[in-house]
């Protein structure tokens, strides 16, 4: 029986398969799910969002281009009576600093990327001071107009697309506002920058439309 042993050894040795490893169902902690079981939230999905938002304003803005288009090539008298023409020098001057303000609002977000708060918050602020200088201009603007919004079909068009853009831009301003006072929030930005940037990605949308807006009311007469 002395040769017995090392057989019963070497035949439970074979036997002895490795066990599987078990999927391990810890969840880390830091991950925050959404209402969802199962489901993770990612600040990508709400960027996502936000850019199908834009597009939907994007459509909006292209149906007024092509029917201010339209009208004014079909229309038998565009301009109102005593109208020869629109002044272009304030709305350029207006129009520049509009399209800088997204190049400083570029520069802000760098500084808060970098950690450097106070340089974001000055940076921003600048922004927000130039939009309000695009708004004043065009209230301005406004107020040395000789015609109004029942002045035919080009003063209605007018006012409908330079208002509806400026109430934009004052929308931009107060999310801008809103990003600036969140800074002051202890820890607010070290999860992420979501709402700065997507108020910037807003602010770029502004200022692109007023381009177009430009092209097709001061250029196009």
């Amino acid at each position: 029986m002395a040769w017995a042993t090392p057989l019963s050894k070497t035949r439970s040795s074979t036997c002895d398969v490795p066990r599987r490893p078990e999927p391990m169902t810890s969840v880390n902690p830091d991950l925050q799910l959404n209402h969802t079981p199962g489901h993770v939230k990612h600040d990508g999905h709400n960027m996502t969002g936000f850019v199908i938002f834009l597009c939907s304003e994007s459509v909006i803005f292209l149906a007024f281009f092509a029917g201010y288009a339209v009208l004014k090539l079909t229309a038998p008298q565009w301009l109102p009576d005593g109208v020869e023409g629109l002044e272009v020098r304030m709305p350029l001057i207006n129009s520049v600093v509009l399209v800088s303000s997204s190049v400083v609002a570029y520069f802000a977000e760098r500084y808060l990327h970098k950690g450097n708060l106070w340089g974001f918050r000055a940076v921003w602020f600048l922004t927000m001071a130039m939009g309000s200088y695009f708004v004043y201009g065009q209230y301005i603007e406004w107020s040395e107009l000789t015609f109004s919004l029942s002045s035919g079909v080009f003063g209605g068009m007018f006012y409908l697309l330079t208002g509806f853009h400026g109430l934009h831009v004052i929308t931009g301003i107060l999310l801008m506002g809103l990003m600036l006072a969140r800074s002051f929030v202890p820890g607010n930005y070290d999860k992420g920058e979501m709402g700065v940037a997507a108020v910037s990605l807003f602010w770029h949308f502004v200022d692109v439309i007023w381009i177009l807006l430009f092209l097709l009311i001061y250029v196009w007469q």
